[in-house]
């Protein structure tokens, strides 16, 4: 299959995020797409650029005094109907427009015409962000070549709609468990409801206020909701088990075993177990290199209310950031758009960024 991602196609990032948007890569099928990046990313001469499974990696070596990173990933939701791209007026539509591939766009346009900027560069293009972390491929490279993360700062484009999010929440999710005692529902007296009992799980939930946390500048509001519940036996059972899921959205200023200490207060009496949980990032806007990157999108930043990879960055101890074209408000939906202009204002930034002190 001759590779869509030409060179007309890669001086234009708007040309190349309906490329890519054409591309199907729904998450665990990004064999195509990381074997036209990887092409693209091999015929650049100022770059070195591996594989590992379906993440490609590049990076320059000019002795630049710091290194940045450029990362984005390749995969998307399942389709809906909204394959391939359309254009109406100054949006694309398609799977993927927004989250995230005019934020890939933008950084292979960089990588391809880009030769010689301010700060080295590395480019991680990465499979499997939107399914379970064990694929992810920024997961997966920490544990394989790590040394391919290590930089002074990071920029993953994730869909902003073209301002800064600083850090991001952490999240974890729970099983709140009651139990009770089976009997008839004829003779319910007999026995104890524990779909009943979580009653209370849910009261406690309804009276919880959530807290707001400033950090740096950036005001990050924590959420605790019911998200699931599951119980009973059958239709003539008083259950004697019930479990309510319960994710919990946390300011990067605690930790993940400080929010599980926070939600062991919450529903006091009841057993716990955690299902899933992944550490916030503070906004990491200190870094020289981050300062730069502000000045040049010229906004003031706001808190990243959602996880993102910027989390694997800063557990790393490299500060990152979310700056990307999409509007994250449209991703995973059936119209799912990113705007033109937004996309070429992301690119006029970041070349302006990258290019202040060539």
């Amino acid at each position: 299959m001759a590779n869509p991602l030409t060179p007309d196609v890669l001086v234009d990032p708007v040309e190349l995020t309906r490329a890519l948007v054409d591309i199907e890569s729904v998450s665990r099928d990004e064999t195509v797409i990381a074997g036209h990046v990887e092409d693209v990313l091999r015929q650049a001469p100022h770059l070195s650029t591996e594989r590992r499974g379906n993440t490609v990696m590049a990076r320059t070596s000019l002795g630049r005094e710091q290194r940045v990173v450029l990362a984005g990933h390749l995969d998307t939701v399942p389709l809906n109907d909204n394959f391939p791209s359309t254009v109406v007026d100054d949006l694309i539509y398609g799977c993927g427009a927004s989250d995230m591939k005019s934020g890939v766009a933008l950084a292979l346009h960089l990588a391809a015409t880009l030769p010689e900027p301010g700060y080295d560069i590395t480019y991680l293009f990465y499979e499997a962000e939107e399914i379970e972390s064990q694929y992810n491929g920024l997961q997966l490279i920490s544990e394989s070549d790590p040394e391919w993360l290590q930089a002074d700062f990071a920029v993953l484009l994730e869909p902003t709609y073209g301002v800064v999010e600083a850090g991001c929440q952490g999240t974890m999710r729970v099983l709140v468990r009651t139990t009770g005692r089976r009997a008839h529902t004829a003779r319910a007296w007999r026995g104890v409801n524990a779909i009943h009992a979580a009653g209370e799980v849910l009261r406690r939930l309804d009276d919880y206020r959530a807290r707001t946390v400033t950090i740096d500048g950036c005001t990050y509001r924590e959420g605790l909701s019911a998200v699931r519940i599951t119980g009973g036996v059958a239709g003539n059972v008083v259950p004697d088990e019930c479990a309510v899921e319960v994710n919990f959205r946390f300011a990067p200023d605690r930790t993940e075993k400080q929010g599980l200490e926070h939600l062991h207060e919450v529903f006091a009496g009841f057993d716990l177990e955690v299902t899933d949980s992944a550490p916030g990032a503070l906004p990491g806007l200190t870094a020289a290199p981050a300062r730069d990157f502000l000045i040049a999108v010229g906004a003031e930043p706001a808190a990243k209310l959602g996880w993102t990879d910027v989390s694997r960055f800063a557990a790393l101890g490299i500060p990152a950031l979310n700056y990307g074209p999409g509007d994250p408000l449209l991703a995973h939906a059936q119209d799912e758009h990113v705007e033109i202009g937004k996309i070429r204002d992301g690119a006029a930034t970041l070349h302006r960024w990258l290019t202040a002190y060539e």
